[in-house]
């Protein structure tokens, strides 16, 4: 096969009812400006943007509305219940963020991020409320991606109790670490997948910069959620840019397969029939 011939087409990433072609779901704070958001997001390429549904949080200091500032017609809109702290509150949350968008007529009223934190300082999901508001918002008829740990056993409780899509965190939220477990991750992978390879997993939280998405990417994981990496990079509009090839690649690299790491070298050139080399 010719290089023109290669096929790098990518099935598309299905999460419950919705299709995305672009693996790589980005938020929609802390943006300097309203307008510098606008250019990020379509510099990342992504079709799905997650916004935060709380009042103070879709306002900015001026009073400008933040989904002014949405094509609606371009991206699906994943609300989420970011400042949250038990399983009551986001469960709220959630049912507004599903008012606001009927009201908009977007495809992603029937969908939620949920996000139930433990505490200010780590933001660290609650594992308890997050299982409990996960299986009651099942109930009213969403389809939950569900940001948690990288706990093995609490992302398969998740699946359990009907969630769309498990997004266990590659580091504290905002914190720009990267994959600190990485054999975490890869558990979650297999309890996830292991009957069911078509399960949605995302890696939710923690990214820096490209290079820790494109590794996210290589470790098997079905796409990349972000936000800070971009909008507090020194150029963020240069940032999604980056973040799209690095998702792309390393979906690609995945696919293609590495090749295993050796203890010794292993020469790229034959060595049969060198020239003037002595089996002596």
């Amino acid at each position: 096969m010719s290089v023109a011939e290669t096929k790098t087409d990518d099935a598309p990433l299905v999460l419950g009812t919705h299709t995305l072609r672009s693996r790589l779901i980005v938020g929609t704070g802390k943006y300097d400006t309203l307008e510098l958001m606008q250019q990020s997001l379509e510099a990342s390429g992504s079709e799905c943007v997650t916004v935060a549904v709380r009042r103070e949080k879709l306002y900015d200091p001026t009073g400008r509305n933040l989904l002014d500032y949405i094509d609606f017609h371009r991206y699906t809109l994943l609300p989420n219940t970011a400042g949250c702290y038990n399983a009551r509150d986001a469960v709220r949350t959630a049912k507004l963020g599903r008012e606001i968008l009927l009201g908009l007529e977007n495809p992603g009223a029937d969908w939620v991020k949920l996000e139930v934190l433990a505490d200010t300082k780590t933001l660290l999901p609650d594992p308890v409320e997050t299982v409990l508001a996960c299986e009651q918002l099942v109930e009213l008829g969403f389809q939950v991606l569900c940001y948690t740990t990288d706990d093995p056993v609490i992302a398969k409780r998740l699946k359990e109790v009907g969630a769309t899509a498990v997004m266990p965190a590659g580091s504290p939220i905002g914190s720009g670490q990267g994959i600190l477990n990485p054999n975490n991750i890869r558990i979650c992978l297999e309890y996830l997948k292991g009957e069911d390879p078509d399960y949605p997993v995302i890696v939710d939280a923690g990214v820096g910069t490209a290079s820790d998405v494109a590794f996210a990417m290589e470790l098997g994981v079905d796409g990349v959620l972000l936000n800070t990496a971009i909008a507090h990079a020194k150029d963020p509009v240069r940032m999604a840019h980056a973040m799209r090839h690095a998702t792309e690649a390393g979906r690609l690299a995945f696919q293609s397969g590495r090749i295993p790491r050796r203890l010794y070298a292993s020469a790229s050139s034959p060595e049969d029939g060198v020239i003037g080399r002595s089996r002596n």
